[in-house]
């Protein structure tokens, strides 16, 4: 397995996450972290690592090849593998306008492809969701073989980055491989997505506010659950496939609701139900039973133990949360990196 391993989108939610298994974990590999630090990236997601001599950041754009090319030289002259997490993933933001979603999703992940290939990159795992698929009835799961159907502009530009992937493998004999993951949640989640939210919102005696009728159901999966699958797939995952990555935990919105109200000892007259979001996707749930049968890769994690140990995390890092609700947190690489 290669010493180093460039990470795209590392100060996100997830890649953050993953960059911490890998410190903890892999202690003889090295990790370039290649972001833009967009909204959503937020550097003080990994500012126990910045005095690591195994940490590298770079700050760049996956869509330009000058940053992509820098990230890469970074990496040195040794074996590199890529997890590229780098993407537009908010579904409200991407109904508002999916022009940003096409741009960095689309173009580039084929930018990232097209240096990976020239660089002669040993392995390649492009992180996807569970979204592409559509949206699921009251019965079945989605398996590695369910058609694509996205119904957002987030979905359809990262079915059309899936794509991008299966073409390199199959036009160039690529190593590349692809997860799709049903919903994560967990430490260092931007407060704008449902479990954050709720947390933040009702923390302060807010309003919680539900899509719809609070019906739309999902699989949730535990962010450290997740990574350990990713790194599973890096390791020793079959070039080519896809494997999907699932939390066992279907719940519907309104119920994850009142499960944080109740752990809370919050009131449910807090919940307010607001327009249901336009095209909103009614059911996802996974079949994660090829990884678990080829990687030997199982949640660690039930809902009912991870949900309290996020509260926790967020009630403990307070000036985190405020930090990054008041937009303090852009100010960090500057004053950490002096630009």
């Amino acid at each position: 397995m290669s010493s180093t391993v460039l990470v795209t989108g590392g100060a996100g939610f997830i890649g953050a996450n993953f960059i911490h298994l890998l410190a903890r974990t892999r202690p003889d590999w090295n990790i370039v972290n290649l972001d833009a630090l967009t909204y959503a990236g937020n550097l003080e997601n990994l500012s126990a690592l910045e005095q690591s001599p195994r940490y590298r950041f770079v700050h760049g754009d996956i869509r330009r090849a000058e940053d992509v090319s820098r990230a890469f030289d970074t990496c040195g002259s040794g074996p590199v593998t890529v997890v590229h997490f780098a993407a537009e993933s908010h579904v409200d933001r991407s109904i508002t306008s999916g022009l940003a979603f096409v741009e960095t999703n689309v173009v580039g992940t084929q930018m990232l492809l097209d240096h990976a290939r020239a660089r002669k990159v040993k392995r390649f795992v492009h992180v996807s969701t569970d979204e592409v698929y559509g949206s699921l009835g009251k019965e079945g799961y989605f398996t590695e073989e369910t058609p694509l159907a996205p119904n957002s502009p987030y979905s359809a530009s990262k079915a059309a980055s899936d794509m991008l992937v299966r073409a390199a493998v199959h036009t160039h004999g690529f190593e590349a491989l692809t997860t799709r993951c049903s919903n994560n949640y967990g430490p260092y989640q931007f407060p704008e997505k449902l479990i954050p939210l709720m947390i933040a919102n009702a923390s302060e005696d807010k309003e919680v506010p539900v899509y719809g009728d609070g019906q739309n159901v999902r699989d949730w999966l535990y962010v450290e659950d997740h990574c350990e699958a990713i790194l599973a797939v890096l390791e020793r995952g079959r070039p080519g496939e896809v494997y999907n990555v699932g939390g066992h935990n279907e719940y519907p919105n309104l119920e994850i609701v009142r499960r944080v109200l109740a752990l809370l000892a919050k009131s449910e007259s807090l919940i307010r139900f607001v327009k249901d979001r336009p095209g909103h996707d009614r059911r996802y749930a996974i079949d994660a039973g090829k990884i678990e049968r080829e990687l030997g890769w199982r949640p660690r994690f039930t809902f009912e133990q991870a949900l309290p140990l996020t509260i926790r995390w967020y009630q403990s890092q307070t000036t985190w949360l405020q930090r990054v609700r008041n937009g303090a947190y852009r100010d960090y690489y500057a004053r950490q990196y002096g630009s």
